[in-house]
């Protein structure tokens, strides 16, 4: 991680153990570190009670229900407006939360959660065990349509109440990644009341939770405003701080654009930002009045994924072809400004069981010529292009048409030109480009898919999480593979650390070879603050900004 200004931790925090970097006379390594969490940064001083923290954030996920949305805003949104079961200690373990405490049966498919007293949620409705059960059926039901955390919970199958702080929960079968997830912002935990009580719509429009902050104002792409949680007091222990936040809200504005993001938060209009533009990276790092960070992060790389159920990439020689003729490494280097890593496998280099003798393939144009004329695309249009039976090797690239479009689409189209395929970039509406994706509407897809889990793996690539009508599921290769979807089970459910090793490394070796798509570089997030905010924590599952004890100066 690349850090400015971090000294010393926030009161009880070192004592935990949590990590502090420092880094206070120089820019620091451009990569992101391994696994930062935990770290507090620019701690000191004493806290100031008051004062609103203006937050600026890159795309509106236009739905604040947690539970119904996959959007990386809920990253930090979720330690703003919720509370979990389980927060991560800083070596990815999980610890207590709202459970104090939980037991695992011998079979690893029941799992007894002891439960805090006294926490409330902002409409008054009370945390117990009835609150839990409501969640998961919420995180379940048809009707909330969650494209994210009911697939995580997918096994869960029954709870039994056996009294108001302690529930019981069955699971279909075992399924080890169970205690990660529930730290994740996306299961943050809902009021059961407003859950009860709200449409869907409504509950987007207005959720309920039991986070230091409550939601007072959210206008669809303009912004969402935060004001502090009066008597609240149950923060992860992990943390060493207690009470109410001492920031008396945050607000936060949507700015799409990449360089008026930068600006504003650099003349102070805004003191912090959730996504800092890579090429504006050297600069933040350089400004004393600035405080920045590079987090690498636990999930899949970005990546561009072909739809392995259409043509041409239906081939698999096309899609070798495809890769072969796409120079990641320039690629990376020109849109990364030394902030981003090359991707070297399916998930990121800090991931838990990642494979590091994986060999993805290189940049080859020969052998990419080569396995087109073997997969029957020959001939050549009067444009260059190749063509196969009369028609074109065309591949349609749907890309959301936001203020600020990568430049990764251009380079790698100008790339695959020179090996005769066309690809055409359509600027679509994001809204338009999520039912596509859902549709399977497309040969080429692009995005990152960050959770605190190497189940990410099954996220993205088992059978189950190709997308259907009944669950939005995460596939968006489509690959089907028997042989991949019986590892990635039982990886699912086992909790041998030597077992998952060599399944996960299996995992990884196999994607290598059908070739769903070709990741790119490692899925880091960089963000930066004023440095007159102090005491903000890396959170220990996304790598983003926790806010819950964070101080202004005056």
């Amino acid at each position: 991680m690349s850090i400015r200004k971090s000294t010393s931790l926030l009161a009880g925090v070192a004592a935990l153990g949590l990590l502090a970097a420092c880094n206070s006379g120089g820019t620091g390594p451009a990569t992101a570190d391994a696994r930062p969490a935990g770290t507090a940064l620019n701690v000191g001083g004493k806290p100031v009670a008051g004062g609103t923290l203006n937050l600026s954030m890159s795309a509106d996920p236009l739905c604040l229900d947690p539970h119904a949305i996959s959007s990386d805003v809920e990253q930090i949104f979720g330690r703003i407006l919720t509370d979990n079961l389980v927060y991560l200690d800083k070596d990815g373990n999980p610890a207590p939360w709202l459970a104090e405490r939980w037991e695992v049966s011998a079979d690893q498919k029941t799992y007894t959660f002891h439960l805090r007293k006294g926490v409330t949620f902002s409409d008054g409705a009370v945390f117990d065990a009835q609150a839990v059960v409501t969640n998961f059926e919420h995180m379940l039901d048809p009707a909330t349509r969650s494209p994210l955390a009911g697939p995580y919970i997918a096994p869960y199958q029954d709870s039994r109440i056996l009294d108001p702080q302690t529930l019981e929960v069955h699971l279909k079968q075992p399924y080890t990644p169970f205690l990660d997830v529930l730290a994740q912002g996306w299961l943050g935990l809902l009021s059961p009341k407003a859950i009860k009580e709200s449409t869907p719509a409504q509950l987007c429009e207005k959720p309920v939770g039991s986070g230091p902050f409550v939601l007072t104002g959210y206008t669809k792409n303009q912004g969402a405003t935060f004001t502090k949680r009066k008597g609240y007091d149950w923060a992860p222990p992990l943390l060493g701080a207690t009470g109410e936040a001492h920031l008396d809200g945050i607000n936060v504005s949507w700015v799409g654009q990449d360089a008026v993001r930068f600006n504003s938060l650099a003349s102070g209009q805004y003191q912090a930002t959730g996504y800092v533009p890579a090429q504006n990276a050297a600069a933040v790092k350089t400004d004393p009045k600035l405080v920045y960070s590079n987090v690498n992060r636990i999930g899949l790389p970005y990546t561009i994924e072909f739809n392995t159920t259409r043509a041409p990439f239906d081939d698999l020689k096309v899609r070798q072809a495809f890769v072969a003729a796409v120079n990641r490494d320039a690629i990376v280097k020109t849109v990364g400004f030394g902030e981003r890593q090359l991707a070297t496998s399916f998930v990121d280099r800090v991931t838990k069981y990642y494979d590091p003798t994986v060999k993805l393939p290189g940049f080859d144009v020969q052998r990419a010529n080569d396995l087109l004329d073997q997969a029957g695309w020959t001939a050549r249009d009067a444009d260059g292009y190749r063509t196969k039976d009369g028609k074109p090797l065309l591949v349609q690239w749907p890309v959301g048409q936001t203020a600020t479009v990568s430049p990764i689409f251009d380079l790698i189209q100008a790339q695959v030109k020179a090996v005769g395929i066309k690809v055409n970039v359509e600027l679509i509406p994001p809204a338009q480009l999520t039912t596509r994706r859902y549709a399977g509407d497309y040969d080429l897809s692009a995005g990152v898919w960050h959770t605190n889990t190497p189940d990410v793996l099954y996220i993205k690539y088992a059978t189950f999480s190709i997308p259907r009508k009944e669950q939005l599921g995460q596939n968006t290769s489509h690959l089907s593979d028997p042989q991949l979807d019986a590892w990635l089970d039982q990886a699912r459910q086992t909790s041998d650390k030597k077992v998952l090793a060599d399944l996960y490394s299996k995992v990884q070796q196999r994607l290598a070879e059908l070739t769903p798509g070709f990741p790119v570089y490692d899925n880091s997030v960089l963000w930066a603050f004023s440095a007159k905010l102090h005491n903000v924590v890396v959170d220990t599952s996304h790598g983003t900004p926790y806010f819950g004890h964070a101080w202004l100066e005056k």
